[in-house]
């Protein structure tokens, strides 16, 4: 899949070196990942806890990522998941989770993806996120609009809660603290037509961005998870919230119709 294709249908402007950049990066990043899905004998290990994943895909695709941007990039920073932080205070900084759906991609599951975005003095101004086994390139540029696979997107325009369709998860550290979102998940399946747990922070984004879900929610995210697919969420018109200050990157994003609904439904009191 030729993802560079896709840089004619955004205007010319100062992001366009940049988003071919990430085109080549997500494209080969995806091939990497490729060569390791559903194969027998995959290394994987874990992190903090064992519903903390990590395989040799990830340190490849990542390892190729941070090559790149240090070659072609050198006085930009870095935040990925792997290898942490590196010059994050730049005023120009890539966030990169090399494979964001790791579980599902160690279980054969193909709803998975790199994510890939550029910041600007913290605001993230490019995003791509592509699934390389369903073939789904979503991309943003700040003030371009959103895209999937050359095509504009916008977020849905349902307003009745309960026809709702909605995407969440759970933090990592859920066996350790009662603040794991589980409370949230039974008020909301009580009020929509269905709550699904895709395993991927960036592909629930980018689903709500398309109009595929109606409303994402999640506590604890990490930067990474989210900076492209925040972009993309914005620029299809998504309503976006932190919903916390003490939970990492926890946030809120729907199409603005359910917008006051579903902050009812996950804040309990609406504050």
């Amino acid at each position: 899949m030729n993802l560079t294709q896709y840089r004619s249908v955004v205007p010319e402007g100062e992001y366009q070196e940049f988003l071919t950049a990430a085109f080549t990066m997500a494209e080969k990043a995806g091939e990497i990942l490729m060569r390791y899905f559903r194969k027998s004998g995959l290394e994987q290990s874990t992190k903090l806890n064992d519903s903390d994943v990590v395989t040799i895909a990830d340190k490849e695709s990542e390892a190729y990522i941070l090559d790149y941007v240090h070659r072609n990039f050198p006085s930009h920073g870095i935040i990925s998941e792997e290898s942490g932080k590196d010059h994050e205070d730049r005023e120009w900084r890539w966030v990169v989770d090399p494979l964001d759906g790791t579980t599902n991609f160690a279980m054969g599951l193909p709803v998975f993806c790199v994510s890939i975005a550029l910041e600007h003095n913290e605001e993230p101004v490019i995003g791509v996120v592509y699934a390389p086994y369903i073939g789904e390139c979503f991309f943003a540029v700040k003030g371009g609009g959103a895209w999937l696979n050359g095509t504009g997107i916008r977020c849905s325009d349902k307003a009745e809660l309960s026809k709702a369709v909605v995407a969440t998860g759970m933090p990592y550290d859920r066996n350790d603290t009662p603040d794991n979102n589980l409370a949230e998940i039974c008020r909301m399946a009580l009020c929509v037509r269905g709550i699904r747990r895709m395993g991927s922070a960036a592909i629930d984004l980018c689903y709500t961005a398309a109009g595929f879900l109606d409303a994402y929610w999640e506590l604890n995210l990490n930067r990474w998870d989210v900076s492209a697919g925040l972009l993309i969420a914005s620029e299809a018109g998504a309503v976006i919230e932190s919903i916390r200050s003490d939970r990492n990157h926890s946030i809120l994003v729907s199409n603005p119709a359910l917008y006051p609904a579903i902050r009812r439904v996950v804040l309990i009191d609406g504050n």
